[in-house]
């Protein structure tokens, strides 16, 4: 049995481009008798907000996406994630890192491994194998140890994906990734890979802007004994200029588009002629 999810942040008003990702992980499921699940994704105390939670389900609701058994709400299951990383730490593949932005884009500009245009800069491993001593310090993270980590792995990581098909994972392609902060006590890697692992989740269906995030996924779920799922890697909305929709367009969300008199029928068709690859 196929089973999705759909995993937004309550962070704002859904638009065009979760309509899109909603339904695409809807018919995955449903056209074959499977289960479409929600899963809330609030890990971020400053950006999440209860109150988009409760629209973001409204708008599903009213788009005739129905979701099955109870939505998964990430905030109520922190305990989970911290025993995880008690984990990963116990096996010592974690570290912590007090660097900042800034110090990380200076050290990378310093050795000659600056981002190009758009690329986030790679971690460059300024922290790793330091003592330090965290009572001093206001903010910090902890890392994933990506090469302490693929000693670990005794053969070859693969994903296999609907449209790219079976996919060599390089799990360094970000560097050492951040898995928990000082202030958000889990992170987006680790929250998903743990929660697709608990809810049963076969089919991962997500925008292509995170097919790279598969690669350390693909780690993670080793590291941790998890099953692997299959991934369809889907495009994204844009507007007309070719650009992804970002949430403060209130031109394009459900909720405005609604109350322009679009039913969902044409909502799931203008967003259908918006996707680019």
């Amino acid at each position: 049995m196929i089973v999705t999810r759909f995993a937004p942040s309550p962070t704002g008003y859904l638009h065009l481009g979760h309509a899109f990702a909603a339904k695409f992980a809807y018919d995955k499921a449903k056209e074959s008798g499977g289960r479409f699940l929600l899963r809330i994704e609030d890990i971020d105390p400053v950006r999440c907000k209860p109150e988009f939670t409760d629209v973001l389900m409204e708008d599903l609701d009213w788009l005739g996406l129905h979701w099955d058994g109870e939505p998964l709400i990430q905030s109520e299951h922190m305990d989970y994630y911290d025993s995880l990383l008690t984990r990963l730490k116990a096996e010592g593949l974690l570290y912590p890192c007090v660097c900042t932005r800034k110090d990380i884009e200076a050290e990378n500009a310093r050795i000659g491994h600056a981002p190009h245009a758009g690329e986030t800069a790679v971690y460059p491993g300024t922290c790793r194998g330091k003592r330090l001593d965290l009572s001093r310090y206001d903010r910090y993270s902890w890392r994933l140890d990506v090469g302490k980590a693929m000693e670990r792995i005794d053969s070859p990581l693969t994903f296999c994906d609907e449209t790219q098909g079976e996919t060599l994972a390089n799990p360094a392609i970000f560097g050492d990734i951040v898995l928990a902060r000082k202030d958000t006590p889990a992170s987006y890697h680790l929250c998903s890979v743990a929660d697709d692992a608990r809810q049963g989740v076969t089919l991962v269906t997500r925008g292509i802007d995170l097919f790279d995030s598969t690669h350390i996924h693909r780690l993670l779920q080793e590291l941790l004994g998890f099953n692997t799922p299959k991934y369809v890697h889907h495009g994204l909305v844009c507007n007309e200029n070719g650009q992804r929709l970002e949430k403060r367009n209130k031109a394009v969300t459900i909720r405005s588009l609604r109350e322009n008199g679009l039913n969902p029928d044409e909502i799931f068709d203008l967003a259908g002629r918006s996707v680019k690859i």
